[in-house]
């Protein structure tokens, strides 16, 4: 699943864990790395700690790291469908379509500029730019990793612009659709 920060990811996630879908984040992967490296999670740490990572491994880094820690937690023949939440570019999901020998589906969720600031502002997550520069340099940097074409080329689209409710009924319906149709 992708979607640029704030957009409501968190949203799909929560449905899918509803629905018995084990879910992984990649943002928790830079996460535990600025924590490893002894750093503060902060919007610039995180980003540094993502470009770094990808210089060292290439494109698909935060994919390779998260597939590690899949590989720890689970065997892959546990896996009947798994969510993970944060794809940034296509690099990443050949990743996973190779690792995972299977066809990928890509749900991306959408919401404008404004409502994901709104948002971010709201949920203080750590690494959560605190200003409209820092939002718009942060969603820069989303997008220099290939963010826009994921989304651009999702197999499914979330306009999370409505309530809370809107989107969890969207989200049941498109994962549903997608279990069924396995």
């Amino acid at each position: 699943m992708a979607g640029m920060p704030g957009a409501g990811k968190g949203i799909v996630s929560d449905v899918a864990r509803e629905l018995g879908i084990r879910v992984y984040v990649m943002g928790d992967v830079v996460r535990e790395e600025v924590e490893l490296r002894g750093l503060e999670v902060s919007a610039y740490t995180m980003n540094m700690v993502a470009e770094d990572l990808r210089r060292i491994y290439g494109p698909e880094a935060v994919a390779l790291k998260l597939c590690e820690k899949i590989s720890r937690e689970c065997s892959i023949r546990e896996l009947n469908e798994l969510l993970i939440d944060g794809v940034r570019s296509l690099d990443e999901i050949e990743y996973f379509r190779k690792y995972f020998n299977c066809e990928i589906i890509t749900i991306s969720v959408h919401a404008s500029p404004k409502t994901r600031f709104n948002r971010v502002l709201a949920r203080r997550r750590p690494g959560d730019p605190i200003s409209w520069e820092e939002f718009v340099n942060r969603d820069s940097k989303e997008l220099s990793f290939g963010l826009g074409n994921v989304i651009a080329l999702s197999d499914y689209m979330i306009v999370n612009e409505g309530s809370i409710e809107e989107t969890r009924e969207e989200a049941k319906r498109i994962l549903r659709r997608i279990i069924e149709n396995d």
